[in-house]
């Protein structure tokens, strides 16, 4: 284990800036909008903005505030901020991005989380980039999947001498999250997260007298297999084709990350609506400055049997710690409290919000963080 700061070579940068500069565009159907992908004019625009304004250095220097590190586990680099709060009282808690995200998503809650203030829980941060995922770099073997992400975080929590310790996700994070609850239930005093998977088992029971607004979270699931999966379905079949496109185009690489940004979020016409642009930024510049694409995409790859298992009913032993669920509407997957009773009978904390989508750190940083808080006073 040792030190870590981002120091992006200049050279890199320039390129990037080339790269933008000479980015082929194509045509645009005259008259479309979302609809058919990322609007031609919009992603112009933010390119542009990307190659003149937005400002790596000061996003580097703000991540290099807070303390950095890497480390070896099981064959991987392990890239990770370790964020330790003053006061003598705070839990340890590990916090799991997704994709398309990175450690930025979580540096609108550091502060908040391990200086309260007050009488609020406070907490150590353990924030590690997956495997594949930015500053771990890209993977060198087949099969890191969420469960084996789940064993190197439990070292890796090991080797910081945390032996009890709280854990919290969204997206491919969650999973995670709820993986290393399973595996260390004598290390993981609760698991909180803000997106959960429940689908219908196939059991009419399962569905009966269902509220309009449940019937509309399971309307929500087939929209997205039909209209919003497509990106899921690539990476879990072709993610090397997939990554010489991203790898070699900066504009490309923006665009398939941006795209969901709109989709996933409380956003209205733009992404910008619901995520600050730079924060946005900063994240699409990771997966670039990297070049991670490919290794990222390959996560969903390996973890794509898990998925379908999940989708087809099969359950996966039981979780026997605390689970919070943080339920923000806009989220791409909106669970059924039934669903999710059935399958993790030990949610003790659920919390419905009325605004807010995917990316909750980064959309509503202050209700993520008061929804953490309440979680873990629930199990003090």
């Amino acid at each position: 284990m040792r030190p870590f700061r981002i120091e992006i070579p200049d050279g890199d940068l320039r390129d990037l800036h080339r790269r933008i500069d000479d980015t082929r565009w194509p045509d645009e159907l005259p008259g479309t909008g979302w609809e058919r992908g990322v609007p031609l004019t919009y992603l112009k625009e933010l390119a542009t903005y990307w190659r003149h304004d937005f400002d790596w250095r000061a996003a580097e220097a703000e991540l290099n505030g807070h303390p950095q590190f890497v480390d070896e586990i099981d064959g991987a680099t392990v890239h990770f901020l370790h964020v330790r709060s003053p006061r003598p009282d705070a839990v340890p808690l590990l916090l799991t991005h997704g994709w398309p995200g990175s450690v930025a998503e979580f540096l609108d809650v550091i502060g908040p989380l391990t200086e309260p203030g007050g009488q609020e829980p406070a907490f150590h941060l353990v924030i590690p980039s997956i495997p594949g995922f930015g500053f771990s770099g890209h993977t060198r073997e087949a099969g890191w999947h969420p469960y084996r992400v789940a064993l190197a975080w439990a070292e890796l929590m090991r080797r910081l001498g945390y032996e009890r310790y709280l854990v919290q996700g969204g997206d491919a994070g969650a999973v995670i999250s709820l993986e290393l609850a399973r595996l260390a239930p004598e290390a993981v005093i609760g698991a909180h997260v803000n997106m959960l998977m429940a689908f219908p088992s196939g059991d009419p029971a399962e569905l009966a007298g269902l509220s309009p607004s449940d019937q509309g979270r399971l309307a929500g699931l087939a929209r997205f297999d039909q209209e919003l999966s497509g990106y899921m379905k690539l990476q879990s079949t072709r993610p090397q084709t997939l990554a010489y496109a991203l790898t070699d185009s900066p504009v490309g690489q923006l665009a398939w990350i941006v795209e969901k940004f709109r989709d996933w979020t409380d956003s209205g016409q733009v992404p910008e609506d619901a995520v600050a642009r730079d924060r946005m930024l900063t994240n699409v510049s990771i997966y670039w400055l990297t070049a991670t694409a490919g290794s990222s995409a390959r996560f969903y790859y390996e973890g794509a049997a898990g998925l379908r298992q999940a989708a087809e009913g099969h359950r996966p032993p039981p979780i026997t710690v605390p689970v919070g669920v943080a339920v923000f509407p806009r989220d791409i997957f909106v669970p059924v409290r039934r669903l999710a009773d059935r399958d993790l009978p030990t949610i003790t904390h659920w919390t419905e919000f009325d605004r807010g989508g995917h990316f909750a750190a980064l959309e509503q940083p202050d209700l993520l963080v008061g929804d953490v808080r309440a979680f873990a006073r629930s199990l003090a």
